[in-house]
């Protein structure tokens, strides 16, 4: 199926390219048409100059992109000229209530949605491995997934409209959760002196063991801190967490707002781009006497 690709970001860029290779990439839209020129280049694509003329050319459209209202503004774009029946995929991170609105406005024109966030970072976009959780009709995702399994190793259908974003929000509690135990505790093992790569070694080999350990241990104890997932970004991911639990309970869930916290206070002193393995920086300060 002829595919159209939007939002040749971090992530977005490799989906792209992994579908240029299979063979399924038609065309692409980035808001800074810079990344389109420099794509266009490489892989042989049609640059579309709107998510409405790309619409045009396919039926089968991949959205990756930062914020809930520019998923909301592309879908706006592509209904008035989008043909029937057509797919929209959302890979972004968003509310439940996005998806749910992106797939009323596709209904008037009788097409379809799929909230589809990813995990697995730059590193699963990269390698077509990304974990994709899905909200929206099984039927669509079985007519899409020939396509989509070029960029997600993993694609499970979870559910109605929003269900994948909702799954999303789990994950991205989860790793918050991982960040901070992992950055406080190897911040603890400096501070005591301790041989850390050999710490590393036998602690991921037990129950302690996890991705973010094996990925970001050695990187962070030697100061490196090139995303991967920008803090900022899972900032924004948090808050969207954040609001989705208001919208069910009104106790918070100490380790959205702890991180955010956190968060905040790296971002205000310049290190927003960077990973949020940049978290060491704070639970390091902590420390010193």
């Amino acid at each position: 199926m002829e595919t159209g690709f939007i939002g040749l970001g971090a992530m977005g860029k490799y989906m792209a390219i992994n579908l240029s290779k299979a063979g399924y990439l038609k065309t692409v839209f980035n808001r800074t048409t810079k990344k389109t020129e420099i794509f266009k280049k490489e892989y042989k694509c049609l640059v579309s100059n709107s998510p409405s003329e790309l619409a045009t050319r396919c039926r089968l459209i991949i959205i990756s992109v930062s914020r809930d209202q520019d998923v909301l503004d592309i879908v706006k774009q592509l209904i008035t000229k989008i043909s029937s029946n057509s797919i929209i995929v959302d890979t972004s991170t968003t509310s439940s209530k996005t998806a749910k609105k992106a797939t009323d406005l596709l209904k008037k024109v009788n097409s379809h949605f799929l909230d589809a966030p990813v995990s697995g970072g730059v590193e699963g976009a990269k390698n077509g491995t990304l974990a994709m959780m899905v909200g929206g009709e099984k039927q669509v995702l079985k007519e899409a997934r020939p396509v989509l399994n070029v960029i997600a190793k993993n694609i499970v259908h979870i559910g109605p409209t929003g269900s994948g974003q909702a799954t999303k929000a789990v994950n991205q509690i989860m790793a918050a959760g991982m960040n901070q135990a992992v950055t406080e505790a190897l911040a603890f093992g400096e501070a005591m002196n301790l041989p850390m790569e050999k710490v590393i070694k036998i602690v991921s080999t037990g129950a302690a063991g996890n991705w973010f350990l094996d990925h970001r241990g050695e990187t962070m104890l030697s100061g490196k801190f090139e995303p991967g997932f920008k803090l900022s970004l899972h900032q924004k991911d948090l808050s969207i967490c954040q609001s989705m639990v208001g919208s069910i309970s009104e106790n918070a869930l100490p380790i959205i707002e702890m991180t955010l916290i956190h968060y905040k206070k790296l971002i205000d002193d310049g290190y927003g781009d960077e990973d949020i393995s940049a978290l060491f920086r704070l639970k390091q300060a902590n420390l010193k006497k």
